[in-house]
């Protein structure tokens, strides 16, 4: 091997394939056996997926035998998911592939997201949001994204003059899209510092990092209440912080739910209905074709007075 080859940094990768229904489940798992980030591939990312209903998570470790345990524990833990290879990435030009995929594009009604890289021309009834995400989730092209943002706009009325509270904020979208429909300012959270810094760098480059609070942590640390209260994160976090979730958001105060997949939603619908109303569920298709049940939903609730 060339010197120079040597000085490369390496980083140890297991590459899994797992059915889309389960993918969030496995990806999570993967942090449990030691990952420091698990990247996912499917038809609505911006690097595609296998498709047919599957998806590759490429999970990164500090060393090979830290992957090669996770690799045996996983097999063990998950017997429905398909081990691609254990390998490694060599180099540091992985970091920057994604934008070459990465394009301006609309991610609700007059919201455009634009790479920092690319010059892009806003028209005149057309608000723009420049977004590098890094390694955080939140491009705004997952259908769990936009379906918040969406409804984000369809309840702009009562984000006017508040403060939101963006539970697992990753690359800090949802919170500005927020503000620039109307909010005050936004609070905004997650457990991976690395989105924490990405939220903050995008804050920055919209103008708006003095009307944002981002901070890596957990639920438990938020200590009042708001009038509207977003999650984009698994069903599962979703089922098991209903208290806590349910005591941040104010009495008559909405919360939005996302991450959610069709065959989840009775669930979701009947943990929440003790505390809140149901006010809509909307649903997209991450794929064309996708069957009903692989849709994902967003829910709107509001909290009874």
């Amino acid at each position: 091997m060339a010197p120079a080859e040597q000085d490369e940094p390496r980083f140890p990768v297991l590459r899994v394939l797992a059915p889309d229904g389960l993918a969030d489940d496995v990806a999570y798992a993967l942090i449990e056996l030691g990952s420091k980030g698990v990247e996912q591939r499917d038809d609505s990312t911006i690097e595609r997926g296998p498709g047919e209903g599957q998806v590759l998570l490429e999970a990164s470790f500090g060393s090979d035998v830290e992957a090669q345990t996770a690799s045996r524990g996983l097999a063990d833990a998950w017997p429905q998911v398909v081990m691609i290879e254990l390998g490694a990435i060599v180099g540091d030009a992985w970091r920057e592939k994604y934008k070459e995929y990465f394009a301006p594009f609309p991610l609700t009604h007059g919201l455009t997201v634009v790479p920092p890289w690319v010059k892009y021309e806003a028209t005149e009834d057309e608000q723009l949001l420049i977004m590098d995400p890094g390694r955080a989730f939140g491009t705004g092209l997952h259908a769990t994204t936009s379906l918040v943002a969406d409804q984000l706009v369809k309840h702009a009325a009562a984000l006017g003059g508040q403060r939101v509270l963006d539970v697992g904020t990753g690359s800090g979208i949802l919170a500005l899209v927020a503000i620039r429909l109307g909010a005050d300012g936004v609070d905004g959270f997650d457990i991976d510092p690395e989105a924490v810094s990405a939220a903050r760098e995008n804050a920055e480059r919209n103008d708006l990092a003095e009307r944002v609070r981002f901070w890596c942590g957990e639920l438990d640390g938020v200590d009042k209440s708001y009038p509207v209260v977003v999650a984009n994160i698994r069903t599962e976090v979703l089922l098991a912080q209903r208290e806590a979730l349910t005591v941040v958001v104010g009495s008559g105060g909405v919360l939005v739910l996302s991450g959610i997949l069709a065959s989840e939603e009775d669930a979701v619908r009947y943990v929440y209905c003790g505390d809140f109303d149901h006010v809509e569920t909307t649903r997209r298709a991450a794929a064309t074709g996708d069957r009903q049940e692989d849709a994902w939903v967003a829910l709107v609730l509001r909290k009874r007075v």
